[in-house]
């Protein structure tokens, strides 16, 4: 079976409130579908988020670089040839992911051709997965009232809460705020997207030290090397490295310099190939993972609890699968649904993403 076509649709769909953190700010939802055609009709589908605040990636420039670069390199290449694919998409520096969309999106193609789920492909652990819900900035009531919402409507009980203003007093005023409330009956972990420095964080996490927080996510910079060892070093609690650790090569840095104890995999930033390679790493190391999230749609989504529920190592913890519940509409044909705080794989061949045509019609940007 031989890839026939590689395309790139953006689309753009409002979120129905800005999302607000550290490193950036989000009001719309402007990514871009990326599709695999194969011989004999089959499609892999597959969503990339770009992060320019993060990553660099725009809308325009994945796909750019899929149309003009990675397409005309892998078109010809047999479905299966994906140490191939991956070794002519790798000859340009960068760009994880629209290199993460083409990828899941191969994979898409293989499962539907082989008649097989891709997360049986995977490793095929479970079928589910329980379900992280992000806090932004916010005020402390509105915060609670935000997580007595999704507790209530979606049975929710896990909670990453964005942190990394200043004063960091505003930031811990929340976590406090949703502890004091909900007690032991929600788990609660912070993000820090790189907003607090090494002395901020490390004050803010002392006055936290009460509220059984299980985990703390990029609290400062990774690039402040001394800094984060240092952090890290006086930590007691996982400290997760997330977009310090782009690909395999920063996640082996990161562990081994003393800059992390755990490791966030997004599969819309290293696909399904490379977060084997993270998983089976910290796997390896003893290093415990959280499925994390870029802001994805459904479609980006249903490729995270794909991977996530594959292996027993990333199904353990709550994966961050529920931001899209924060956008006016998305492009599945039928929804994701999260039922008592779990979030369900499709067995179906793939991944199971089918997209309502209608719905990319209406929000794509290019006609």
């Amino acid at each position: 079976m031989k890839i026939t076509r590689v395309e790139t649709i953006p689309f753009a769909i409002p979120y129905t409130h800005p999302l607000r953190f550290a490193s950036g700010e989000q009001h719309v939802a402007e990514h871009v579908l990326v599709r695999v055609h194969a011989e004999d009709g089959v499609v892999g589908t597959a969503e990339a988020p770009p992060r320019p605040y993060t990553y660099g990636e725009t809308q325009d420039s994945v796909r750019a670089v899929v149309e003009k670069v990675f397409a005309p390199q892998v078109v010809g290449l047999d479905l299966l040839d994906r140490e191939k694919v991956h070794a002519r998409l790798n000859r340009t520096v960068a760009n994880p992911a629209a290199k993460a969309a083409v990828d899941m999106a191969l994979w898409d193609a293989i499962g539907q051709t082989l008649g097989q789920p891709v997360t049986k492909l995977l490793g095929g652990y479970t079928d589910r997965m329980r379900v992280s819900h992000m806090v932004g900035f916010d005020e402390p009531q509105k915060a609670v009232d935000v997580v007595a919402e999704f507790m209530q409507r979606y049975g929710i009980t896990t909670y990453k809460v964005k942190v990394g203003r200043r004063p960091y007093r505003l930031d811990v005023a929340v976590v406090r705020a949703l502890r004091e409330h909900f007690g032991d009956a929600i788990e609660l972990y912070v993000d820090g997207n790189r907003g607090w420095t090494a002395s901020e964080a490390a004050r803010a996490l002392r006055e936290m030290d009460d509220l059984d927080l299980t985990l703390a996510e990029e609290l400062n910079p990774a690039d402040d090397v001394l800094g984060r060892r240092w952090l890290v070093e006086r930590t007691a609690i996982p400290f997760v490295a997330d977009e310090s650790v782009p690909g395999p090569a920063e996640v082996v840095r990161e562990l081994l310099g003393g800059s992390a104890t755990a490791i966030s995999i997004k599969t819309a930033r290293t696909g399904f190939t490379y977060s084997q390679r993270v998983h089976f790493l910290c796997e390896s190391l003893g290093v415990e993972n959280v499925m994390g999230n870029q802001i994805d749609g459904q479609v980006g989504t249903l490729c995270s609890v794909t991977f996530g529920a594959a292996y027993r190592g990333t199904s353990a913890r709550a994966g961050e699968l529920s931001n899209f519940l924060d956008m006016a509409d998305d492009l599945l044909a039928e929804p994701l649904q999260i039922v008592d705080g779990e979030l369900h794989v499709r067995d179906v061949p793939g991944t199971g993403v089918l997209i309502d045509e209608e719905k990319l019609t209406r929000y794509r940007t290019d006609r």
